[in-house]
């Protein structure tokens, strides 16, 4: 059959174009008349001269042709049409291929009148008779009839002009006339035509027995030798009369129309057939489709089940919603005789289309977890639907690219001719969302808009896509804790469900600015996050306290970034010595930790004291109270024990108005005493003091600080350190073996190079002999070293200050 088949139906070809040949071309319609001139045809062109295009069955392409149609070739009762189509795939038709089909179909006889209503004309043919009388008189020369009528000319159909018969006038057009208002006018030897499209001016919507008619009421005047003839060329077309009603189509068409029938007395029923797309239907034909043919007194009534064979449901879209109509193409054809006209037949080629119904979209989920992929399957869908482009997070990409994305477009087609789209995606695509459910499960989203269209009408419609799969393949992050002498740490282990799950203490979210504030180590490698925090901080938690020790925890929570939830609790404990929390310097300072024990959360440390209730603490936060004091204050007690000298304190709280403490820790700080013994004396002049030289092992540590409280070194992971000239240094020289009281650390010579290697030229002079350069602009500066938590002897550490330098020669700097 190829791209066009056709078919004879009586008085119309029609010519049918494939679907699947002309799918997603562009094409351009012409009629080829008898010279081979090809005429493009529109909307106008097509109604004037007789041809029909329409869409029928999801979109097939069909063309009909009337056989009076203007360019088709009559000869004998066969008449002949040729079309052209052309079709590419780009709207400016470039690189079109051409298809030309020509048909020949026999016509019957004709009726003396035949009424014909398509879906874009109405036409009326009727037989033109001429008296015998004026048969037998001679014909004058074609000169006299011009003179007499300058308007017929001899090259003009013989048609001469049509008049209108409108309620407030009258009103004639010549032939040229005619046609230039889109008027088809057309006389064959025995027949005189008039076809007019449903827009034409003179068209008139007449209502009669409850129904409106398209009607144009006019007469055509012709020639015959020198005599002009006239015959009634009314036409009338029914416009409604379809009712919808418990899923059927009732379509009623009155058998007698007052423009038709004008003058006549008396009629008589001779046919009423009916059928589907022109093609007629027994009445068997019908009772297997469930149709009811009524031919009552006055009308002739079509029942149609919604659904039914020979129709087809195409898509539509209203406000956005998808749905459907049912379409129908319906014809009728009743004959009658009456005694003007004798035999009138009277077609109708109706669409019927019922109204939208609303649709929903089927998505299924299929989940295949051995490849991890997710199969959305969205439809079905009818034929005339198209999906165009997917919009993925945000950004519109068509169905070609969307590969490039990760996703898969399939089209599977059912054997009733609709489709459905199969979406392809994988479980790792980034667009798909993760996220975590409970126990080993993540629930994975995919989140995606599809847009369709549909052919011909370009309607368009989305389908929004949410499909959900749960997965047991949820890794949750894991710990481990250890602790050191001064601090607890835990190092997270990430899973893959907790990249946005943020570290929290309690409700306290725990971020780097927030981690600084409180001299807490926090850091991510991406694979790993890593908690530090001191014994003796506000976020550990001191659960038991015994002279063997002292048991402290830290809690930290994982919660996610949306809702905050709670996902993952870890913690790490620890037993820390008792002697973390004092230090007895040898001055006879005593510097006392006190620690609020969980479950004391109504004791506030701000309130703790010693014996002395006027000793209060130096140092409070809200689990920990610091005291410093001498031994011989605040009722410290002491006691001689042989060589040792122990001094003893109480850390306590009461409550207001009660005498008796509900907390009490006590403390002693032992120092060691000489013995004295009667010796014999003698005064003699005692030499100098000297410092003998001697060799040793010494452990140094040299430390770059941020700041000048000297808190918190640069670790090897921040090195290099970028400083700008004239930016502080701070540095810290430490003696770290042996931890000997009796030593005392001093700096002999400090100086600076331009490479690793100290030997190195140039050098920068910090310290010569102990001593800062003075001679110097940049003058090194010293720092006190006081005692504290982390500095038990403070005699063992040297800070100084300098400024941030540079090495030049001449105007360069030097650099390595």
């Amino acid at each position: 059959t190829g791209p066009m088949s056709s078919e004879c139906l009586g008085n119309l070809l029609r010519i049918t174009l494939s679907a699947d040949y002309f799918e997603d071309k562009y094409l351009s319609l012409s009629v080829v008349d008898q010279s081979g001139t090809a005429w493009e045809l529109n909307e106008a062109v097509a109604a004037q001269c007789g041809y029909t295009v329409t869409y029928s069955t999801w979109s097939s392409i069909e063309f009909r042709a009337s056989a009076l149609s203007c360019h088709s070739h009559l000869e004998k009762d066969v008449f002949t049409v040729t079309i052209q189509i052309k079709a590419s795939h780009t709207p400016d038709m470039r690189n079109a291929t051409t298809h030309l089909k020509s048909a020949s179909c026999h016509y019957g006889s004709w009726s003396p009148r035949e009424l014909i209503c398509e879906s874009n004309y109405m036409a009326v043919s009727v037989r033109r008779e001429v008296p015998q009388t004026i048969k037998d008189f001679v014909q004058d020369d074609h000169e006299d009839w011009t003179l007499v009528f300058p308007e017929a000319k001899a090259e003009e159909a013989s048609i001469w002009q049509i008049v209108f018969h409108q309620p407030e006038e009258k009103r004639a057009l010549l032939v040229s006339n005619a046609w230039s208002a889109g008027y088809g006018l057309n006389a064959t030897d025995s027949r005189v035509l008039l076809r007019v499209p449903y827009t034409a001016a003179q068209v008139q919507l007449v209502e009669d027995q409850g129904m409106t008619f398209s009607v144009l009421r006019s007469s055509t005047f012709y020639k015959y030798r020198w005599v002009i003839l006239m015959v009634d060329t009314a036409v009338a077309c029914p416009v409604d009369g379809v009712d919808y009603t418990n899923k059927t189509i009732t379509w009623t068409v009155p058998k007698y129309i007052p423009p038709l029938s004008a003058g006549v007395t008396s009629f008589k029923d001779v046919l009423v057939e009916a059928g589907v797309d022109l093609h007629k239907l027994s009445a068997e034909e019908m009772g297997s489709r469930k149709y009811v043919l009524l031919n009552e007194l006055n009308a002739i009534t079509m029942k149609i089940p919604v659904g039914a064979e020979g129709g087809y449901y195409k898509t539509s879209v209203s406000n956005g919603q998808l749905g459907a109509k049912y379409t129908i193409n319906l014809f009728l054809e009743h004959q009658w005789e009456d005694n003007k006209w004798g035999l009138t037949k009277h077609t109708i080629i109706k669409e019927i289309e019922t109204p939208f119904e609303q649709a929903e979209v089927a998505i299924t989920n299929n989940l295949n977890l051995s490849s991890r992929l997710m199969n959305v399957t969205v439809g079905t869908f009818l034929p005339d639907v198209e999906l165009v482009n997917l919009t993925i997070e945000g950004v519109a990409v068509a169905v070609p690219e969307a590969v490039q994305h990760g996703y898969l477009i399939h089209r599977t087609r059912y054997a009733n001719g609709s489709k459905a789209y199969i979406i392809q995606v994988p479980l790792d695509a980034p667009s798909v969302k993760k996220e975590y459910m409970r126990e080993d499960m993540r629930a994975y989203t995919l989140n995606v808009t599809l847009a369709f269209i549909t052919h011909p009408s370009s309607e368009t419609f989305v389908v929004p896509v949410i499909a959900l799969s749960a997965v047991k393949d949820a890794v949750l992050p894991s710990a481990r804790g250890f602790c050191d002498g001064r601090n607890l740490h835990l190092i997270i282990a990430h899973g893959n469900v907790d990249q946005n799950w943020l570290p929290f203490i309690s409700d306290w979210h725990l971020t780097p600015e927030a981690a600084q504030k409180y001299n807490y180590s926090l850091r991510d490698n991406g694979t790993h996050l890593a908690v530090s925090v001191p014994f003796l901080s506000s976020h550990v938690n001191y659960e038991d306290f015994h002279t063997s020790g002292i048991k402290a925890s830290f809690y930290l929570t994982l919660k996610d970034d949306i809702a905050l939830d709670q996902r993952r609790d870890f913690s790490v404990s620890c037993t820390f010595s008792p002697s973390e929390l004092i230090q007895c310097l040898p001055n006879g300072t005593v510097i006392i930790t006190a620690i609020k024990l969980a479950g004391g959360e109504d004791l506030d440390t701000a309130l703790l004291a010693l014996r002395d209730r006027r000793c209060k603490p130096s140092l409070v936060t809200e689990k920990t109270a610091t005291f410093k004091f001498n031994v011989n204050a605040c009722g410290t007690s002491r006691k001689l024990n042989g060589t040792t000298m122990t001094y003893e304190n109480e850390v306590l709280y009461f409550r207001p108005g009660n005498d008796t403490p509900i907390y009490q820790l006590k403390f002693l700080c032992s120092y060691a005493v000489e013995q004295t013994a009667d010796v014999r004396h003698e005064s003699k002049k005692n030499p100098p003091p000297s410092i003998k030289p001697g060799f040793g092992c010494l452990a140094l540590s040299l430390k770059l600080f941020k700041e000048k409280s000297y808190s918190e070194p640069y670790q090897e992971s921040e090195y290099p350190v970028v400083k700008y000239l004239g930016e502080a240094l701070y540095f810290e020289v430490e003696l770290l073996q042996p931890k000997d009281a009796r030593l005392d650390l001093n700096l002999d010579d400090c100086w600076a190079t331009n490479s690793q290697s100290q030997d190195s030229f140039p050098q920068w002079h910090i310290l010569i002999h102990g001593c800062k350069i003075n001679k110097d602009s940049y003058r090194t500066v010293f720092h006190k070293v006081n005692y504290s938590l982390r500095v038990k002897f403070p005699q063992h550490l040297k800070r100084f200050e300098v400024r941030m330098f540079s090495f030049v020669q001449g105007t360069s700097l030097l650099q390595e």
